[in-house]
């Protein structure tokens, strides 16, 4: 019995976009998905300290929000780990960060700044609803020894 000839999947290298037409030849092909990096994050900000109040700016996680610096990292991007008025703490790019004053408040998120504004609260409370009528108490049975609902005939 003669054996199968064995049938390969197209190389994942068939799915490239065509070369536009009209372009050189010599410009590289660039893929959708390759993240680009900001050569200006090696440099970092300069004047930040252990200790001293930011603000989170550019996109991301606590984007806004005051933060005080707990640790500076040096290295390719200099970073810093930073801890918010609401506790919690977060790696940051340090050209990421931006010194404010001493009495600079956070400025909500744009989440909250979004949602439904909550009531505040009146002095007067709101009105109570009527308490639900009393239950008739049970009636009492003829004999002091019987249990309520028990019938004997």
């Amino acid at each position: 019995m003669p054996r199968r000839k064995v049938t390969y999947p197209p190389p994942k290298t068939a799915n490239r976009p065509p070369q536009p037409t009209g372009a050189p030849p010599d410009v590289p092909y660039q893929r959708p998905t390759v993240a680009t990096i900001d050569l200006e994050a090696s440099k970092g900000r300069s004047g930040l300290s252990v200790g001293g109040r930011v603000r989170i700016t550019g996109s991301g996680l606590y984007s806004g929000e005051i933060a005080v610096i707990e640790k500076l990292t040096s290295g390719v991007i200099p970073s810093a780990v930073v801890r918010t008025e609401a506790g919690k703490a977060r790696q940051v790019r340090t050209i990421d960060l931006e010194p404010v004053g001493a009495n600079v408040t956070s400025v909500p998120s744009p989440a909250a700044a979004s949602a439904e504004p909550t009531p505040a609260a009146s002095a007067d409370p709101a009105p109570v609803a009527p308490a639900p009528a009393a239950l008739p108490a049970p009636a009492a049975s003829a004999e002091p020894g019987s249990a309520p609902g028990s019938a004997e005939s």
